[in-house]
């Protein structure tokens, strides 16, 4: 316990799955947390939790696509907490039929690049900020194995593999000033997003050239698992890691 104690962290896509964990993992271990996402009824209710169990949480509504958005995330935690040390960005979208590259839609194309990539960096370049000026931060950005390996629909795995880029490049502008950041890319998640994915609607070739390359037979990643890494990349006790691309997969994807 006490890991984060007094520090301030903003979680995307802090309503359910992988974000709702690390949210209330981070209160417990001390943090004041800011949590944002689409659905502000389930967003509300976890912050709730967070209260409930005696923790500081404040839920901004947020799609972050909308840049403006963004910046009112970033606002108000300042306005509430008075700065920023953590910045989780969670948040993001999969493709419903893991579509491969001659049949992806501009649709599925937008949508996933406008979400997992504009919008990372949208709250990036808000937080940022904030972290170089006071020289002290972590960014964690949840990317994806199919980002790292290639495995999956092509416009996901081109918004998740941006993030790789888009953190190497983070870490070398911001060593000098104290300011971290590292990306975790889970395999399979247990999650409601990952459990919405109906069968009939994934892509047979794609499906088919994936599954010649991973071990489909191990298990997949808890979101408390994921949390986890997170809270690890994000506390002091990762003070000399950034920079890294950290697969997390039972070795599924070795």
């Amino acid at each position: 316990m006490g890991r984060l104690e007094q520090k301030v962290a903003v979680i995307t896509g802090g309503n359910s799955g992988i974000g709702a964990y690390a949210a209330e993992l981070f209160a417990k271990e001390g943090a004041k947390v800011v949590i944002s996402a689409r659905r502000a009824e389930q967003l509300k209710a976890v912050a709730d939790k967070i209260k409930a169990a005696g923790g500081e949480a404040l839920a901004v509504p947020c799609d972050i696509s909308d840049k403006e958005q963004c910046k009112e995330v970033i606002n108000k935690a300042v306005e509430a907490f008075g700065t920023i040390d953590i910045l989780v960005n969670n948040a993001g979208v999969v493709d419903a039929g893991i579509e491969a590259i001659e049949k992806v839609s501009d649709q599925t194309i937008d949508t996933l690049i406008d979400i997992n990539t504009k919008g990372t960096l949208y709250m990036t370049r808000e937080a940022s900020g904030i972290m170089v000026k006071k020289k002290a931060g972590s960014i964690v950005n949840v990317s994806s194995v199919a980002g790292y390996t290639g495995g999956g629909g092509v416009a996901y795995v081109a918004s998740k593999a941006a993030l790789i880029g888009m953190t190497k490049n983070i870490a070398m502008r911001c060593a000098a000033a104290n300011v971290r950041c590292n990306a975790l890319c889970p395999g399979s998640v247990a999650t409601p997003m990952a459990a919405g994915m109906k069968k009939e609607n994934l892509d047979p070739d794609m499906m088919g050239a994936m599954a010649k390359h991973a071990d489909l037979s191990l298990p997949v990643c808890t979101p408390e698992e994921v949390a986890n890494a997170i809270l690890f990349l994000a506390s002091d006790e990762a003070s000399a890691i950034t920079g890294q691309i950290i697969v997390i997969d039972h070795g599924a994807d070795l």
